[in-house]
């Protein structure tokens, strides 16, 4: 589980540091960006649940790999950022583990049903929402195709595969897979959720029934 853990975390890491190439950040930037988006929804799941110190600064691994991954997106930038589609890939698999690992240990903790699913859910999506806030943006999450939707389903079924008799790591293996195949489709498919129509955009609907009529 903790190589599992090391992995996600470097998907992840991967993912911020090239949003702040995109955003042309500077090193220190980068790295930022990289240990954000890697650790931050780990340490926002493990101050609510209590597990203090918090996994990154109980295993400096962790810090370690996102500094390492960071510095390394940094020098390989024009060969990392213009494969885009593979680094997407990557954070697909990197928000299936994060929301199976996050969930797993809200259930080791004795969270109630809500506090599991919102473990494995904080987990995957809270780094990336501060890295967006930290660049003046609306949370990709927010506003991506099934990515925090993809993250809420898997932590419902890790919740109903904990009450099963099945192994441990078949449970994550599952959900982590479950996961990640719902937000490659959403993906390839362009599925979304709905979005609310703006004030200005009902307005030229009226307009538009009034001139047929």
């Amino acid at each position: 589980m903790y190589a599992f853990d090391i992995f996600g975390t470097c998907i992840f890491a991967i993912t911020g540091a090239v949003r702040g190439v995109r955003h042309k950040l500077d090193f220190l930037g980068v790295v930022v960006f990289a240990c954000t988006v890697g650790v931050g929804g780990g340490v926002f799941r493990d101050l609510l649940l209590g597990a203090t110190p918090v996994a990154a600064y109980e295993h400096e691994s962790y810090l370690i790999v996102c500094i390492v991954t960071g510095i390394a997106v940094f020098f390989l930038a024009p060969q990392v950022v213009g494969r885009w589609r593979i680094v997407a890939i990557g954070d697909a698999i990197g928000l299936g583990v994060f929301t199976a690992l996050g969930a797993s240990k809200g259930l080791l903790y004795g969270a109630g049903p809500v506090g599991i699913v919102l473990s494995g859910v904080f987990s995957a999506v809270i780094g990336g929402v501060v890295r967006d806030v930290m660049v003046r943006e609306v949370p990709a999450v927010l506003t991506t195709d099934f990515y925090a939707t993809a993250s809420l389903i898997g932590g419902v079924l890790y919740l109903g595969l904990s009450e099963t008799s099945l192994p441990f790591l078949f449970q994550v293996l599952v959900c982590a897979s479950a996961v990640t195949t719902i937000r490659l489709l959403a993906m390839k498919f362009r599925i979304h959720l709905p979005v609310a129509k703006s004030w200005s955009a009902l307005t030229e609907d009226m307009d538009d029934g009034k001139k047929k009529r």
